[in-house]
């Protein structure tokens, strides 16, 4: 099966997939799909998927929700601001992350703080019914902007954890495992809807800001003294990509770039009517290290020297993590014998509230 390339520059194929032909195709076809998955995530971290189960229609309605979410008053999104990193639930005002990589001269001496400004804000989601975290909800008035928010929502991220689902089938399929090898690990759901708005800025503040990105680097690398990992590099903004798998869904704006096996960040331009979904880092140890986890950030977006004013940007992502009570070890077919796993067992939950502890 030829694959297209949604993206391919400097050594970084990013494969652009038919979804449909895993979901509703013949068997060859099913297995050719998953390959093709497995494969962009063994080379690029980064897959583009076209004709998935999720509607444009009903994107476009999430990202006019996600409008009017933001649209409200600071005080009023203050209200339902993320105060506890293990529920890693409620709004995070524009600075609230601030995290470099330790050689960027900015940071502090524990290595990750910095004074840089993040462009962004966002409201984070989790799944409900939950025994202990509840999500922070705005006011829904009949008739009004939001009413119906949390409604929408809730079917969005349930839509996002079928993809998820079906992603990991791809993934088994492609290791040669059995195609619901990973249902039980991933049927409860504990993942995270973010809805992102990057706000309208003027040129000049990238202008007087060299490199100055309305999202950090993204990474997918390992926190020696956190978790026992062999690797010491990090630079992120959101601590979500810390998990399995990541869905984004992208506007027309532009802005996301992959950093490329040659070390230059290339734009991963938004294809329409697609998801780019990424490994993150536990899916990548998950996997003993054959999956990659990339760098990735949100910059200044493509533009002509005219521009004085970026318009505001808005993208979604639903952060896919494994039940936070299970064991992650090295998948089968990723090593010959137990001397070849490079990482001692984890609970998905222990790993990721380590990975957010040292976010906020």
């Amino acid at each position: 099966m030829g694959v297209e390339a949604a993206v391919q520059d400097e050594g970084l194929v990013i494969p652009l997939i038919d979804f449909g032909k895993f979901l509703n195709g013949s068997p060859a076809e099913r297995a050719e799909t998953a390959n093709a998955v497995l494969h962009g995530f063994q080379t690029a971290g980064f897959v583009y998927l076209k004709n998935h189960p999720i509607e444009p229609a009903t994107v476009r309605t999430v990202f006019a929700r996600s409008a009017d979410f933001f649209a409200l008053p600071l005080d009023a999104k203050d209200a339902l601001r993320l105060t506890d990193p293990a529920a890693n639930r409620g709004y995070l005002r524009q600075g609230r992350e601030k995290l470099v990589p330790p050689e960027d001269g900015r940071a502090t001496d524990g290595g990750f703080r910095k004074e840089i400004v993040e462009l962004k804000e966002s409201l984070e989601i989790g799944r409900e019914p939950h025994d202990t975290y509840r999500n922070h909800w705005p006011a829904e008035e009949p008739g009004g902007s939001l009413d119906g928010f949390r409604a929408e929502m809730l079917r969005f991220g349930a839509a996002c954890q079928g993809v998820h689902v079906e992603v990991m089938r791809a993934i088994a399929i492609g290791l040669g495992l059995e195609e619901k090898h990973f249902d039980g690990f991933v049927d409860v759901g504990d993942n995270t809807l973010r809805l992102l708005h990057y706000p309208q800025v003027n040129a000049d503040v990238f202008k007087a800001n060299v490199g100055q990105v309305r999202a950090g680097e993204h990474c997918v690398r390992r926190l020696q003294d956190a978790c026992g990992w062999e690797r010491t590099f990090f630079a992120n903004t959101t601590a979500q990509d810390y998990g399995c798998i990541t869905l984004l869904f992208q506007d027309s704006r532009g802005g996301l770039q992959v950093k490329s096996p040659s070390g230059k960040f290339v734009d991963a331009t938004p294809i329409p009517d697609t998801i780019v979904v990424n490994a993150g880092d536990l899916l990548a140890r998950w996997s003993n290290d054959t999956i990659k986890s990339t760098i990735h950030r949100v910059v200044e977006p493509p533009h002509d020297d005219s521009v004085e004013v970026y318009p505001p940007r808005y993208s979604i992502a639903y952060f896919c993590n494994p039940n936070f009570d299970k064991m992650i070890e090295a998948m089968p077919g990723t090593y010959s014998d137990e001397s070849e796993k490079k990482y001692k067992g984890i609970t998905s939950g222990e790993y990721l509230i380590q990975r957010l502890a040292a976010t906020y």
